[in-house]
């Protein structure tokens, strides 16, 4: 059996070496992919010169409205843009939107990747634990190619309940049948961190530049050429 080295517990530059991590969790959007820029979604940066529309009147029908939601399984994010769409009498179908709309928000981050990869090679289990709804899940597996990539992606509209939500956590836990401090989550949004901490999770607070301390604190500088 292999035995992967544990980095001794000591601080560097404000974190902490993890010790007994079984599995990483990565969060998606703003630390897989880079598709958050200064708290702005780029994906819809071309919005109203591509579509035609302003992007503040989609937003205010969409995210504005019963989006949390759509983004636990209580709505299908189609058919909110659907009736967006009826109500401007929006010419072209509504699939063409949320197919735009995927597209344009894939966005990996290469360098995140690259950490995904070695966590896997260093012989850790790795899986997605994101607030995304059922569709944009399917899009991450299939079109993204993650489900490749990762044992298992979790997502808040199957699971219909979101992050920081403490359930969220005990069932991405309970179904891994993973003991929770044996589980790393790498989140860019404090509340999730704060969350599964008290649950007794590990966390590491994933913010724009910070891919070598996290290669750091996960022990994998070995498996990286620009570490």
């Amino acid at each position: 059996m292999k035995v992967r080295k544990r980095p001794d517990t000591t601080l560097m530059k404000g974190t902490i070496f993890m010790v007994g991590i079984d599995v990483v969790v990565w969060d998606f959007d703003g630390v897989l992919n880079r598709n958050i820029i200064d708290g702005r979604f780029v994906w819809a940066d071309n919005f109203e010169t591509d579509l035609g529309q302003p992007f503040d009147a989609f937003q205010k029908a969409i995210f504005d409205g019963p989006f949390k939601e759509v983004i636990v399984g209580r709505i299908d994010l189609l058919d909110l843009i659907r009736k967006w769409a009826d109500d401007i009498g929006f010419v072209g179908s509504s699939e063409d939107i949320l197919t735009y709309w995927f597209a344009k928000d894939d966005l990996v981050d290469p360098m995140s990747l690259t950490l995904l990869q070695a966590a896997k090679q260093a012989g850790f289990r790795n899986v997605i634990a994101t607030n995304n709804e059922a569709r944009r899940a399917q899009y991450i597996e299939s079109d993204m190619g993650f489900a490749a990539r990762v044992e298992s992606l979790f997502a808040s509209g199957r699971l219909g309940v979101a992050k920081p939500d403490p359930a969220f956590f005990e069932t991405v836990s309970g179904t891994l049948g993973v003991n929770p401090g044996k589980l790393f989550l790498v989140d860019d949004h404090q509340p999730n961190i704060i969350a599964a901490r008290s649950l007794g999770w590990q966390a590491f607070h994933f913010e724009p530049g910070c891919h070598e301390d996290l290669a750091a604190v996960l022990d994998l500088k070995r498996f990286l050429s620009w570490a």
